[in-house]
């Protein structure tokens, strides 16, 4: 190769994973003196080769995982080296030379996964460093001079190491953009440089005993953070100064003893990642739903249940990832099925039931992960694919429905609300046009008619009246019965085929309830069972049930008694009605679901409108000075009848509702001594002013 002359204009080479243990190492790299870098990872160096002093020209040199304990050698006689990635080494302190300081050009260093104790001498001397990577060692201190010239830092990481505090000159190091300190023993440290560091990008402080009390309260100005880190610490609660950061895309803060999220979190309005995980939350707010941009939301190994998951959170259009693995999800809302860009959806080791049919219009899915979910049943793939909406009815009789409608208005506007047609509204106009020349032949055909109906009304008296066995029917049998319209409550094929039909008591109103819902039963609600069989004849027959929740009110189990008997009107049944409370059911309802049934906690709410009662609040305050009466708040208890603080006819202990000013005695108010009470009621005694200066009482 040398022969050919090409090797003088050689700019890199990687030989990297090469076996150099022996001390053999190729001599010809001495002819690449145009050579600006070098990789020599993995080749089992327990030294630095000599060769490399005629490599005037090299810049970049990597000599990462390998054996070596010391850099001594040739590197300062290398004028244009500006970067030394020696990690995963066997380096010492004293493996590590100071004249490398003087280089003017050296500005990255990387001595990361070694066994340096302390920061190497005169590092403080390279005023042109720009990344710094000191992490994996056993360093417990950073000596006070460090930073004081290398202001020009980019990239610190000095995380893993047992650093217990931070020298105060870090608050130079203004153009900083990524910071990383995780696995340190910080606790005392309050990182009080943090504000300073305007240019911070990248934050990490994973596992650095993070508390309420040893972060700072406010990083306003921190403009340019984006990178947030605070995962394996000991939060309860999210720290404020993070609601402050404008430019927050990626926030991590899992692994600590977060029960709850303010509200405050909806001025995340930049945020794309956000981890929740391994914390304590039992809900997230709706407020979440504002954070537009978020594209990956894990909430793993929480106590998450449905109610717990906002029913707005399909509002996330741009939510790529959804991981809520080790709940306690029944559920999940069925608007989550609407995001459109969702590609990962994790919800193994649940109590999942079912998930909503929507599930499959979710044409971006690539991962779908429901495993451990013993008790789930996927729904059925609907039969029209192109109706994207179809779960949702946004009819106007539906609307008022939902709204607490009263069912004739619900009617009134279902008849009202069919589309109108033109040409039949000609047509219309025409019938009228011609039925002036029917006129008398319709009176013709309507005598015929009359007369034919008489006769035919008498014939069914007198067959009626002789009836079989030569008794008389009872009276009640020859009523007619009025004509009842339950259409708005049923569908005109309902009970037509055998099988299993459920209905559930909403807003005074019977609801289907899927089939993958049925022998389920929500302990505060009300439903309606229909069974519909063929029997020896071959004819249809029906049996309806109506369940009644231990936990369900007044209006619910009226309305399923009630519909339960509009339905056997509607279907013609000779059936029963048959009344089934929770708990208490019968062996023939059991049957039905072959005694498989299974109660859930909640339910829907009542139609009733719910009156809270007034709640009043008692205070305390105590009365002071002489001309100017003064009202002072303390805490409603007898300990706050300081006797110190009674002077004459002015030592006397008040009551107060919030409704009014009017005063009570204290003396009403359980274990509160009995005080002297004033002649008139009101904020202050008549004789207050007759009283020494400082003469106080309390009020309540």
């Amino acid at each position: 190769m040398e022969a050919t002359g090409v090797l003088p204009f050689v700019r890199g080479v990687d030989l990297s994973s090469n076996d150099f243990k022996g001390g053999y190492f190729p001599e010809n790299v001495k002819a690449m003196t145009s050579l600006r870098w070098l990789k020599l990872n993995r080749t089992g160096l327990c030294y630095l080769p000599e060769e490399l002093a005629a490599l005037q020209k090299l810049e970049h040199l990597s000599v990462s995982h390998n054996n070596l304990t010391t850099l001594h050698g040739e590197l300062s006689s290398l004028p244009s080296l500006r970067a030394i990635v020696a990690r995963a080494n066997c380096l010492k302190n004293s493996g590590v030379p100071d004249d490398i300081f003087k280089l003017d050009d050296l500005s990255v260093l990387d001595l990361s996964h070694n066994q340096l104790t302390e920061c190497p001498r005169e590092l403080e001397n390279a005023k042109n460093m720009l990344v710094l990577n000191l992490s994996h060692n056993s360093i417990d201190t950073i000596p006070n001079q460090l930073f004081i010239n290398l202001t020009d830092l980019l990239y610190l990481d000095l995380s893993e190491n047992r650093l217990e505090s931070l020298p105060p000159q870090m608050r130079r190091l203004v153009h900083l953009q990524t910071l990383v300190l995780n696995g340190n023993p910080l606790l005392h440290a309050q990182l009080r440089q943090l504000p300073a560091m305007t240019a911070l990008q990248t934050l990490h402080l994973r596992s650095t005993q993070r508390t309420q009390s040893n972060l700072p309260t406010s990083l306003e100005g921190l403009s340019n953070l984006a990178d947030v880190d605070l995962s394996c610490n000991d939060l309860t609660r999210v720290p404020e100064c993070l609601y402050t950061l404008p430019s927050l895309r990626r926030l991590n803060l899992s692994s600590n003893q977060i029960t709850e999220l303010s509200l405050c979190i909806d001025q995340w309005v930049h945020v794309e990642t956000l981890n929740l995980s391994r914390n304590q939350l039992t809900s997230l707010p709706s407020a979440i739903c504002k954070l537009s941009k978020l594209k990956k939301l894990y909430l793993n190994s929480n106590k998450l249940d449905f109610d717990g998951l906002p029913s707005g959170i399909g509002k996330l259009t741009n939510l790529e990832e959804f991981m809520a693995a080790n709940n306690n999800l029944e559920l999940i809302p069925e608007s989550l099925c609407r995001c459109p860009k969702l590609r990962k959806l994790v919800l193994n080791k649940n109590r999942l039931v079912t998930l909503p049919e929507a599930i499959h219009f979710l044409t971006e899915i690539e991962v779908l992960d429901v495993r451990e979910n013993p008790n789930l049943v996927m729904p059925p793939k609907p039969a029209d694919r192109a109706a994207e909406w179809y779960n949702i009815d946004f009819s106007l009789q539906n609307q008022l429905r939902l709204a607490g409608a009263s069912p004739a208005t619900v009617a009134a506007a279902a008849a009202g609300s069919g589309p109108k047609d033109p040409m039949a509204r000609k047509m219309r106009l025409r019938r009228r046009k011609d039925s002036a020349q029917d006129d008398q032949a319709k009176q013709v055909l309507k005598g015929m008619s009359d007369v034919a109906q008489e006769k035919n009304k008498k014939q069914e008296e007198s067959a009626d009246a002789r009836a079989p066995g030569g008794k008389v029917r009872r009276w009640d049998q020859g009523l007619e019965k009025p004509r009842l319209d339950y259409s708005e409550f049923f569908t005109e094929d309902v009970g037509q085929l055998p099988g299993l039909t459920i209905w559930q008591i909403e807003n005074f109103v019977p609801v289907l309830v899927e089939e993958a819902f049925h022998g389920k039963f929500y302990e505060a609600d009300c439903y309606i069972v229909l069974k519909t069989f063929l029997d020896d004849s071959g004819s249809l027959n029906w049996e309806i049930y109506y369940w009644i929740g231990g936990e369900a009110t007044l209006d619910k189990k009226a309305c399923s008694a009630i519909h339960a008997v509009n339905l056997r009107n509607y279907l013609g049944a000779e059936c029963r009605t048959v009344r089934e409370e929770m708990g208490d059911e019968s062996e023939e309802f059991l049957q039905v679901f072959d005694n498989d049934i299974s109660y859930i906690e909640g339910g829907t709410a009542s139609g009733f409108y719910t009156v809270e009662d007034t709640h009043y609040v008692t205070r305390m305050y105590r009365v002071y000075g002489k001309k100017n009466i003064k009202l002072e708040p303390v805490p409603l208890k007898g300990a706050s009848l300081d006797p110190r603080n009674v002077s004459g006819r002015a030592g006397c202990a008040w009551s107060a509702r919030a409704t009014n000013s009017t005063l009570l005695p204290a003396a009403s108010m359980p274990g509160v001594p009995s005080a002297r009470p004033w002649p008139k009621t009101g904020w202050h005694s008549p004789r207050l002013g007759e009283e020494e200066e400082g003469a106080s009482s309390t009020v309540c």
